[in-house]
Parts: structure tokens; C-alpha cells; sequence
């Protein structure tokens, strides 16, 4: 069992994850102006979906 299929099966780790992903978006669309917002948004999804954070379930944060 590699370290990925133990990351995809510990939601708790993936809850971390994803808030420190979230911080990450913020501070970034933050410097920048907003003016990549779309292409960072993007890269997120990418990034969720292949270590199986998938924001299907989750709803849509302000």
C-alpha cells in the first residue's frame, strides 16, 4: 500500500488537506489581484481529483 492509497483512505488527513489547499487558493488569488483566479481554481480540481478529493460532496464555499 503506497503512501497515496493511505492518504485516499484517511478522510481526516484529506479534511487538513483540503483546508490547507483552500488557504493556498486564497493567499495566491491574493497576490495576484485575482487575476489568475480561474487558472488556480483549475490546478486545485486537478490536484483534488487525482489524490481522490473530489468536491462532488462538498459544497460550494463563499
Amino acid at each position: 500500500m503506497g503512501i497515496f492509497d493511505r492518504f485516499k483512505s484517511n478522510k481526516a488527513v484529506q479534511g487538513k488537506a483540503r483546508d490547507m489547499s483552500d488557504a493556498a487558493e486564497r493567499t495566491v488569488n491574493e497576490k495576484t489581484g485575482d487575476r489568475y483566479e480561474s487558472q488556480v481554481d483549475s490546478g486545485q480540481q486537478q490536484v483534488h481529483k487525482r489524490l481522490g478529493m473530489d468536491d462532488e460532496d462538498r459544497p460550494e464555499q463563499p
